[in-house]
């Protein structure tokens, strides 16, 4: 979810807090990450902080019930959203069978297209949940009459972007781990300071920069930035701030993969309304589409590692380069099918 939509904004005052889509504790927990500081802030008081706050075995149906299955939702939405099929026929005919290709070279060269296309991965996540961050604010903000101009939208997108820069600084082996040869480091010393150094600066930049911009637009805009907006960002920073850099990868996208389970699936009920009335109405069909999404997602990670292995591979290593290909095919597929600006359903995200 990386396209940010149009300003549409309503002159009416809004609650602090901003327009939902469901309701407060839905959009303030689920959407808005809530729910993730509440976890965080448990496990760190039970100093469990890192991949051995559960049992693997919980982290593992944890991983497919959320991990997976979000990154499965993408091409779930792809082929149920309206008009894709013409409007995308590359991502809907031509990607799959480019999936195919990808992953086999991956595995005949791995050593080298293998080994750069773990690393993109690895590179491309925190930018990816940074844009999700971007799109989601600016969404709350248009949808609770909040005009963000060219000044304040530039702040959003650079406030978002932190976390990333953050993570791309940091990381080693991938980010700017993966540009620049380990024997550089050992070469220069001071390089070594100087990434510390920009380290610390984005990381106090993280927490500092959404505090900013709430001044800013409560200064620009007559209806301020709504807090659920600064709250996803927020939540984004503690991400990628507070773990570290391997136990966000499980716990980021834990929380990221509920944040986009949630407004996906709002948004295809409001492309597939149900006929019936009641909550129940809504419920069956939610519910169907994330089946879907959890049933793609065990074929994808279980079973499509398991067909390389009739050709020789190891599983452990069709594993790694499907996972690779699996998250940059859900980045690439994102991309498409959020773009909210050519979306004739424009009014899912101001009404």
């Amino acid at each position: 979810m990386s396209a940010a939509p149009l300003e549409g904004a309503r002159p009416a005052p809004l609650p602090p807090l901003g327009r939902c889509f469901v309701g407060p504790w839905f959009d303030t927990l689920l959407i808005g990450g809530g729910l993730s500081l509440l976890v965080v802030l448990v496990l760190g008081l039970a100093g469990r902080l890192g991949r051995g706050a559960l049992p693997q075995d919980t982290v593992l149906l944890i991983v497919l019930l959320v991990n997976s299955t979000h990154f499965a939702a993408s091409t779930v939405r792809l082929y149920t959203k309206p008009d894709t099929w013409r409007e995308l026929p590359f991502m809907t005919m031509g990607l799959p069978l480019a999936s195919v290709v990808v992953v086999t070279l991956g595995l005949v060269f791995a050593r080298g297209f293998g080994d750069n296309l773990y690393a993109l991965y690895l590179s491309w996540s925190p930018y990816h949940y940074a844009a999700q961050t971007y799109g989601l604010s600016a969404m709350y903000a248009v949808r609770s009459g909040c005009r963000l101009g060219g000044g304040e939208r530039s702040l959003l997108w650079w406030t978002c972007m932190a976390p990333f820069a953050h993570a791309f600084v940091t990381a080693d082996g991938n980010g700017l781990g993966w540009f620049v040869p380990p024997d550089l480091w050992v070469a220069y010393p001071l390089l070594i300071e100087l990434r510390g150094w920009t380290g610390q600066a984005l990381e106090l930049a993280v927490f500092a920069l959404p505090a900013l911009l709430f001044w800013r637009v409560r200064s620009a805009s007559p209806v301020g930035l709504p807090w659920i907006s600064s709250l996803i960002i927020v939540t984004n920073g503690v991400w990628w701030i507070v773990f570290s850099y391997v136990d966000a990868f499980v716990w980021a996208t834990v929380f990221h993969g509920v944040q986009y389970l949630a407004i996906v699936i709002i948004f295809h009920l409001r492309d597939h309304p149900p006929t019936g009335s009641g909550a129940l109405a809504w419920i069956r069909p939610a519910l169907s589409f994330y089946a879907m999404s959890l049933v793609l997602a065990y074929a994808l990670f279980e079973l499509w590692p398991y067909a390389y292995t009739f050709f020789g591979f190891s599983f452990a290593e069709s594993a790694l380069v499907c996972i690779a290909w699996i998250n940059i095919h859900h980045f690439i597929v994102d991309r498409g099918i959020w773009r909210v600006r050519k979306d004739p359903n424009l009014r899912h995200v101001v009404s």
